[in-house]
């Protein structure tokens, strides 16, 4: 079962947190800097969601309804009063209801269980889509091939990685952390081969 609901202070972003991936924030907004201070007041964690429609500044914004818990790893205070912060993610999360948005957006979620270990050979497929994919954007000069060797040491912490590390928008990226267990891994295999698909053409002068 999930989690029991519990009060948050949310963080929206125009981009997805998985669990276990690192999160670089430049806070100047005065609402953000007040949660930054109350975060390392407390257990150092917010929320994190993704804008669906609207800006990171000013507020006014959508956001979807799953995202996931960070915790704050360094939180580096500047002169001007921002803060360079890096954050990684925990565990995803639900929002049940927004409880305002004074001084800070705050809401109220519940944790989301996460399904153990892997299913039908899924978590090796999604790698191999992955990795595949990757290299081939390496060959177009759009970034690095993945690090040979694991990707972490534990089935879960690997299929996020792979999440994280899937050239995707933040649209399909979202879809990926709604999704649970199986299907998530199904549905990485799908969308790594879509764009792995359209690399080849692109590489073949399609």
């Amino acid at each position: 079962m999930d989690g029991a609901l519990r009060p948050l202070a949310m963080f929206p972003l125009a981009t997805v947190l998985f669990p276990g991936a690192p999160l670089g924030l430049h806070v100047f907004e005065e609402r953000y800097r007040a949660l930054v201070a109350d975060c390392l007041a407390a257990d150092r964690t917010f929320g994190v969601v993704l804008i669906s429609r609207g800006s990171e500044v000013g507020g006014g914004d959508e956001r979807v309804a799953v995202g996931t818990v960070a915790a704050l790893e360094v939180a580096r205070p500047l002169p001007d009063g921002r803060w360079s912060l890096r954050a990684r993610g925990r565990s995803r999360l639900r929002v049940r209801a927004w409880l305002g948005e004074e001084p800070y957006p705050r809401a109220q979620v519940w944790d989301l269980d996460e399904p153990a270990g892997d299913a039908g050979g899924l978590l090796g497929r999604a790698e191999a889509s992955v990795r595949r994919v990757r290299a081939l954007l390496s060959e177009l000069g759009q970034g690095p091939a993945l690090p040979a060797g694991p990707l972490g040491s534990a089935p879960d912490e690997v299929a996020w990685r792979l999440c994280a590390e899937a050239p995707l928008g933040p649209l399909d990226r979202q879809r990926l952390l709604e999704a649970d267990g199986p299907a998530r891994l199904a549905l990485l295999v799908d969308l790594a081969d879509a764009v792995g698909r359209d690399v080849t053409r692109l590489l073949a002068g399609g």
